[in-house]
This record gives C-alpha cells, sequence and structure tokens, in this order.
C-alpha cells in the first residue's frame, strides 16, 4: 500500500516517541508531538505557543537565548552535525537529560525561519554513566594510596 509523502512524514512525527518540535526565529514553540508530551509533560495545547524557556533550567535560558538568537542571524550550528547533550525541564518542574540534534528549516530564498529539534530523554543512561565516572574515581583515588 503506498504512502503519500506528507501524510507519512506526518505520522512518523506524530507518532515519534522521540520528542520532535519546532519553535520560530523568536523561539517560540509551533509543533510539539506525542513524543514530546511525554518527555517534558506538557501537552500540546500547554506547549504551543510558549517559549523554549518552558523547558530549559532558569540558570541555562540567557546562554540559551543568546545562542539560540545568534543561529537564526547566522543560519549556522554545529548541532545540526553534533549531538547536543543538556539538562532539561519537565513540567513538574524536575530536571532530565536529553540529548538532541537541530535541523534549520529555511524559507525558499534562504532565510532561516526557526529550528526544528528531534530530542531523545537520556536521563538513565546518564545516571549509570554518573555513578560509574564516580566509582572509577573512588577506586583510582583508594589505588593512589597504596
Amino acid at each position: 500500500m503506498p504512502f503519500e509523502y506528507g501524510q507519512l512524514c506526518r505520522r512518523l512525527v506524530e507518532e515519534s516517541r522521540d520528542a520532535v518540535i519546532f519553535a520560530d526565529r523568536d523561539g517560540i514553540i509551533r509543533l510539539w508531538n506525542k513524543g514530546a508530551e511525554e518527555i517534558f509533560g506538557f501537552p500540546a495545547a500547554a506547549a504551543l505557543g510558549e517559549p523554549l524557556d518552558i523547558i530549559i533550567p532558569e540558570n541555562l535560558r540567557q546562554r540559551h537565548g543568546d545562542g539560540y538568537r545568534r543561529v537564526m542571524a547566522s543560519g549556522d550550528t554545529k548541532y545540526a552535525r553534533d549531538l547536543l547533550a543538556v539538562p532539561a525541564l519537565r513540567r513538574d518542574g524536575s530536571r532530565i537529560s536529553v540529548e538532541f540534534s537541530i535541523v534549520l528549516i529555511r524559507e525558499e530564498g534562504g532565510e532561516v525561519q526557526g529550528a526544528g529539534a528531534i530530542i531523545r530523554e537520556v536521563t538513565a543512561r546518564w545516571q549509570r554513566e554518573k555513578a560509574m565516572r564516580e566509582r572509577l574515581a573512588a577506586l583510582e583515588a583508594e589505588a593512589n594510596k597504596g
């Protein structure tokens, strides 16, 4: 059964367990899929039209805003190629760890309209890796005593 391309893309975004979001040039959320609802705890109706700040920890908002404006002006981001790992906020205020890549969406003339992101929550993995690093550091400190 052949799929219509637009319908296939829409369903892929809507049904993804990863968060797929799009924010316009001003950082206002315009697309928020089911994965974003699950990861961040905001239903689409509560997230759409809100600034990205709703998922950014307060101590990182200024830095994020500065970087976002710079990317919107320059049209270039290294995170189109590299994963970015950062803390994020859930609706209940709890912090989680996420990794994401960015896709800049451009108009026909090349001007950046905004940024799309595909985001995966990695909190459990980050906690396991942190515990391993701490254990390794403790073992190395113990070995260096003797």
